[in-house]
């Protein structure tokens, strides 16, 4: 048999969801876990947008569309960051695809190659690195810790960026630290970008789920580096649409007529139904989704109390998104019966094991001593995560 490619020696298996999956096969024999790993609302998608899915289907909207996504999609997104962030951009600025994650994919591949670089400030979500990696450019990480809120600063941005540095990758609110950026700290960061003329790739799925009365600032807002910034933003998180896989990317228009390129050849086209269901929600009724973010700061707010609660740990208050990132460095080193706690990833098998909790492992954002926690399900139930977890801790000697 022939040997496979050495593309996919490069890349690992998404932690995240391997945990998942294992946390479900458990449920499913039967055991009780308490699943807190999930980066997915644990709302149904709004009936409206569902009754925009149901019409396509009725009205046989169930074909090939173009391959970077119909106009109507497109033109709503325009009409989006007009209003939310004073942007004039037009359809050739837009591409919708099929999930955000296949934007940042048709993004990375458009943009690097072999022998580029690609900055990454850890923790950071899991698929970044590996999307370079498939693009076969290498991922160069900058380690950031509470001291800064988890965010890079312009004066490191600087000191790592070389004659190899194609792009810089960020995302506000933040997976898994759910930090956000400032205007004023992003304008800083600007400058860096503006200086040595390298892209941005700005992740802003999670824009609307800010809480304690902040506000979203968009690179694109930013006139300086417009043409350096790529907006990647999507349907899923804030309309609780993770399986309807709408996202897209807004960028200068030679990126974006590259990404249709690449994305006419690898998936013909965003899903026909959820291109429809897609423009229901970014222009359809928004009193539900508020209510919503409103549940997930409660839940935020609860959740902050009860993650105080574990003993020798530490973990900064998230200003967006729905997960929370503790550090237990404390408990490293433990023992639980004659296995010792070596890593974050034994820490997380542990939980799993013992007091039935699933946690994703910092390892998987570039953390050696962090697991985050999801609250994108009940309090109670995340009560119930708490409660185990500090009684589990217990049994480490």
């Amino acid at each position: 048999m022939k040997r496979l490619s050495n593309r996919i020696n490069t890349i690992s298996r998404s932690k995240t969801l391997s945990v998942t999956a294992k946390a479900a096969e458990l449920r499913a024999s039967g055991k009780d876990i308490v699943v807190l790993t999930v980066g997915e609302p644990d709302f149904p998608t709004p009936m409206n947008i569902k009754n925009a899915g149901k019409k396509a289907i009725d009205d046989n909207f169930t074909k090939y569309t173009a391959a970077g996504g119909i106009k109507e999609l497109k033109e709503v997104v325009v009409r989006k960051y007009k209003e939310d962030f004073n942007v004039d951009i037009g359809i050739e600025n837009v591409v919708a695809c099929n999930g955000a994650k296949h934007a940042l994919a048709n993004i990375i591949l458009t943009c690097c190659e072999a022998g580029d670089e690609v900055i990454i400030p850890n923790p950071a979500w899991v698929s970044y690195p590996e999307l370079v990696r498939l693009a076969s450019a290498t991922p160069i990480f900058i380690n950031t810790d509470e001291t800064t809120n988890f965010k890079l600063t312009p004066e490191i941005l600087n000191k790592n960026i070389n004659s190899r540095t194609k792009m810089l990758i960020l995302c506000s609110p933040s997976n898994p630290t759910g930090s956000i950026y400032t205007k004023e700290e992003l304008i800083e960061l600007a400058k860096v970008i503006k200086k040595h003329d390298i892209y941005v790739i700005y992740d802003e799925i999670y824009e609307k789920l800010i809480y304690d009365g902040n506000e979203h600032f968009s690179m694109m807002q930013i006139d300086d580096i417009r043409n350096n910034v790529i907006s990647i933003n999507g349907v899923s998180k804030t309309y609780a649409m993770t399986g309807w896989r709408i996202g897209y990317a807004v960028a200068e228009k030679s990126i974006i007529s590259t990404c249709q390129k690449i994305q006419s050849h690898m998936t013909s086209n965003p899903n026909s139904i959820a291109q429809k269901a897609a423009i229901e929600a970014l222009e359809g009724d928004q009193t539900e989704i508020e209510e919503m973010r409103k549940t997930f700061e409660m839940r935020r707010n609860v959740g902050y109390e009860l993650i105080k609660q574990i003993p020798h740990t530490k973990c900064h208050k998230p200003e967006g998104a729905f997960y929370f990132f503790v550090d237990f460095s404390y408990y490293l080193g433990k023992k639980f019966n004659d296995k010792v706690i070596e890593t974050n990833d034994d820490l997380c098998d542990f939980f799993i094991s013992e007091p039935k909790v699933a946690a994703i492992t910092g390892s998987a954002f570039g953390s050696d001593k962090h697991v985050r926690f999801s609250f994108a399900t009940s309090k109670e139930r995340f009560k119930e995560g708490m409660d185990r977890i500090i009684e589990g801790l217990k049994l480490l000697k």
